[in-house]
């Protein structure tokens, strides 16, 4: 391994550390944050990621050790005090463990579409923790892609990834430059779209899902807590479905709604080794 103790936060050698904060900075430079010993075990385990390098305390050093010798001696890791690397992030960074990873090729809507069953698209999901808790039910019940509208929140900002436990890293993405004429494309590529929505005419998902005759690919579309879908992606749903909850509450947060869609929608053999 490489490893190389930083004994202050005024190193040179993790100046592209500072700047881990700002997504938008992140983005530009054609990378990704990995954060907390999870995620960051998940990127180093997969061959289609290239991590550029790591910046850990002692403690998540002992826990990755082992994944990190497997890795190589080609991969720069920077040891240093708890203290100096949340001085040199500028936050706390979770579980003492930080990576920067090159951002991957971006998937295009169709080449998703050619290969998938089911699907989840998103219409102006900007929440972060809603996002990745989205990626985190696809890839529970069996979503195979997402597709987000322009306005939704990176997949890989660091947050998301770290809501979504890894799960971004492995459910396959794109975003839809065209929206919501990118239904069509999902249409025509034999989904059936399925809006989620508490607005008339919406049938429950139990009765949907229930269906003898139900679609073989089918399209879970969900909007922004608050606003919802737009009355457009509604017009343009194959079927209406909603979840009915009791009269204390307004609505679900967009991320459980999705789960309990997918739940109903994909009913999943899962297998127990009980």
């Amino acid at each position: 391994m490489k490893v190389e103790r930083v004994a202050s936060a005024n190193d040179p050698r993790v100046t592209p550390y500072r700047g881990v904060g700002d997504p938008e900075l992140v983005r530009a430079r054609g990378e990704f944050i990995a954060e907390g010993r999870l995620v960051v075990q998940r990127v180093l385990e997969d061959p289609r990621y290239r991590v550029r390098s790591l910046l850990v305390n002692d403690a998540a050093f002992g826990a990755l050790e082992s994944t990190l010798r497997a890795v190589g001696d080609d991969l720069p890791i920077y040891l240093c005090e708890t203290s100096a690397l949340v001085e040199v992030t500028g936050y706390n960074i979770h579980r003492g463990c930080v990576a920067i990873v090159e951002r991957p090729a971006a998937a295009s809507v169709r080449g998703l579409l050619a290969t998938a069953r089911s699907i989840v698209a998103l219409e102006a999901v900007a929440n972060a923790d809603n996002v990745g808790g989205v990626f985190r039910n696809a890839a529970a019940f069996g979503a195979e892609a997402v597709i987000l509208s322009p306005s939704c929140c990176d997949p890989l900002y660091r947050k998301a990834i770290r809501t979504s436990m890894g799960a971004v890293l492995r459910v396959p993405f794109a975003r839809a430059d065209a929206w919501p004429a990118a239904l069509g494309d999902i249409r025509a590529a034999g989904f059936a779209i399925v809006a989620l929505t508490p607005r008339e005419p919406a049938e429950s998902v139990d009765v949907f899902a229930s269906r003898d005759r139900r679609p073989r690919k089918i399209a879970v579309v969900a909007g922004a807590e608050g606003a919802g879908l737009s009355a457009e992606v509604e017009s343009a749903a194959d079927v209406r479905v909603r979840i009915p909850i009791s009269g204390a509450v307004d609505s679900l947060n967009v991320a459980v709604a999705v789960g309990i869609a997918l739940h109903r929608c994909l009913t999943p053999q899962i297998v127990s080794d009980t």
